[in-house]
């Protein structure tokens, strides 16, 4: 319609920030919003599709970025209070990325603080509500990115995903998360919290969305190097609509004890649809998917530790104005700027890095991260595609897991395994629990591999009508109004 000249980005960009000013109260999905810079930006959009003769990719497209990603001159806080006044003075590669294709920066989503939890619950500045249900959790930590766009407040967003954190809230909130392979989006600009495990991804209303948002924000960055320096494929002609002979595995691994029946049985009935269409689904062995979640959090947390040892209130940020001597600004700047959670991480790790516990802890998680990198190697090596669940259960009530963080940590058990290797992965609305919650399929391949997911994802997609349901979200269960 932009391109028709139906509508203009202006237009466009009003009717999204209409729709925040008249839902966001309910389910908290934004931490920033900023109008003005989103119109300024709508009208350059609106030139660059009258003038050009070739339209940039995502001309006057409203995107919401999820708030540990720099934006220059518009608040990054990581949904903590250690960086609630920081406004950067640059902006992440993949914010130029957006820009330079024309798209809307509308606003800043909530997260986890740090991007560390699975349900937007630990953030600073309160809690993002499920729009499916305003009772229960959006998940996370892209839990206010996830909402946004299920809730229609954004056409689209940016994620990072740690150990699942864009592909469960995606998978919580019907909507599509895709976590590309570490080293295809550069991470310049993302706050770190896990620097070998983080990556930046889509999350969208369908696939095509996010083909067209991948293919934008991938490619080599000379700011960033982990990333790779690979030719960037043109994702949207993966999106075919045949998976005929395409071999599909499914881990067995995936479908035992802690799965809910109605995921399993929602998971299962996607599998036989994709065996109609054609594709040859086999079980699969992944052994040592058992011991993804505590290599994880090994791993995760002594990179976390080391990663957020700058928060120091010296060089920006909030700095604790009662002390009397340099370390005891260290001391109560941490003390009051961090929350539960983040300290609970940063002594897990400080532990698994100290002197007699490193070969113990963290050097042997290292050689287990290898063994499951060899898992997808070798599973790989057989299959197009993985297929498992995204989520082992759907989305949870509002405070009903936030006091047992091993029952939290175990809700990333699916999504986990794809960091450690490095490979890309999806998620995708399957169907919905009798309860009316969305139910995730996530879809994984070998490193690069972007295209056969998408083609997986688009053919299922195609066939079922799941990515088309949209909440609403005044009717919705706990909307008091």
């Amino acid at each position: 319609m932009l391109r028709e000249r139906e509508i203009s980005s202006v237009e466009l960009v009003n009717s999204v920030l209409e729709r925040i000013e008249e839902v966001d109260h309910l389910y908290r999905g934004y931490l920033t919003v900023d109008a003005k810079g989103a119109r300024d930006q709508a009208r350059q959009a609106d030139r660059m599709l009258a003038d050009s003769g070739g339209c940039p990719l995502l001309a006057g497209i409203p995107i919401a970025v999820k708030d540990n990603i720099c934006t220059r001159g518009v608040r990054t806080t990581c949904a903590s209070k250690i960086l609630s006044n920081f406004i950067p003075p640059y902006e992440a590669t993949v914010i130029r990325k957006l820009r330079d294709q024309g798209a809307v920066i509308v606003g800043k989503t909530n997260l986890d603080e740090f991007a560390m939890g699975a349900s937007t619950e630990t953030s600073h500045f309160g809690c993002t509500a499920n729009p499916w249900d305003l009772a229960r959790v959006a998940g996370g930590s892209s839990g206010g990115s996830a909402a946004a766009v299920a809730a229609d407040a954004a056409i689209s967003s940016l994620g990072s995903d740690t150990g699942g954190s864009i592909r469960q809230p995606a998978s919580f909130c019907g909507v599509v998360g895709l976590k590309p392979t570490y080293g295809r989006v550069s991470r310049f600009g993302l706050v770190a919290y896990a620097s070998s495990l983080d990556q930046i991804g889509p999350i969208t209303k369908d696939v095509t969305d996010s083909a067209m948002m991948l293919e934008v924000i991938s490619g080599y960055d000379p700011h960033d190097s982990t990333s790779v320096d690979k030719p960037v494929p043109a994702f949207q002609k993966s999106l075919i609509s045949d998976i005929r002979g395409m071999k599909i595995g499914l881990p067995v691994e995936y479908f035992q004890e802690g799965l809910d029946k109605e995921v399993e049985q929602r998971v299962r009935d996607a599998v036989s649809l994709l065996q109609n269409l054609g594709a040859e689904v086999e079980e699969v062995r992944m052994p040592h998917t058992e011991y993804a979640v505590a290599t994880y959090y090994i791993l995760a947390t002594a990179e976390a530790s080391a990663n957020l040892a700058r928060y120091d209130g010296v060089k920006y940020g909030f700095r604790e104005e009662n002390f009397s001597n340099l370390i005891e600004l260290y001391e109560n700047t941490r003390q009051g700027g961090f929350g539960s959670e983040v300290k609970r991480r940063i002594m897990l790790g400080t532990y698994a890095l100290s002197s007699g516990y490193y070969d113990a802890y963290y050097l042997k998680a290292q050689k287990v991260r290898t063994l499951i990198k060899q898992d997808f190697e070798e599973a790989c090596k057989k299959f197009d595609c993985l297929v498992t669940p995204t989520s082992p259960v759907p989305a949870f009530g509002i405070g009903e897991k936030i006091d047992d963080p091993l029952q939290m940590y175990l809700l990333d058990i699916y999504t986990i395994s794809a960091n450690l290797a490095g490979v890309p992965a999806v998620s995708i609305p399957c169907g919905f629990s009798s309860q009316g919650m969305p139910i995730g399929l996530q879809i994984l391949t070998g490193h690069f591999q972007e295209e056969k997911i998408l083609r997986v994802a688009y053919t299922f997609e195609q066939n079922t009508d799941y990515h088309k349901q949209r909440p609403d979200i005044r009717r919705m269960p706990g909307n008091s109004e």
